[in-house]
């Protein structure tokens, strides 16, 4: 018995792949409405969180909803946004100790 087996895992699945028109179908037959997203994930032995995020771009795609941060997927070739402060980009940086506040002058 290996170490996987005495531990209980699994061993992982293989990425899989699926072409678009297999997607398409997926989308289909989760905007029908009779299925939930969970139960169509189910059925085709895929992840509740695939089918969700093809459902998704796909509205993307239609022009029905934009990506996360108001542009579409398609057109996001600009810059990648985002809300983390790096090193010399004129965030300000305190030294240890320092609050950031104006330091009160007391009067002499």
């Amino acid at each position: 018995m290996s170490t996987m087996e005495s531990r209980g895992k699994k061993k992982p699945r293989p990425r899989r792949s699926f072409t678009p028109e297999f997607k398409a179908e997926i989308v289909e037959l989760c905007r029908r409405g009779d299925r939930s997203v969970g139960q169509v994930a189910k059925d085709f032995d895929l992840t509740e969180t695939a089918v969700r995020d093809w459902v998704r771009q796909a509205e993307v795609d239609a022009g029905g909803r934009t990506a996360g941060c108001g542009r579409t997927w398609k057109s996001s070739s600009g810059p990648r946004l985002s809300s983390r402060r790096r090193p010399g980009d004129g965030a300000p940086v305190h030294r240890s100790g320092e609050t950031g506040r104006p330091q009160r002058q007391t009067p002499m």
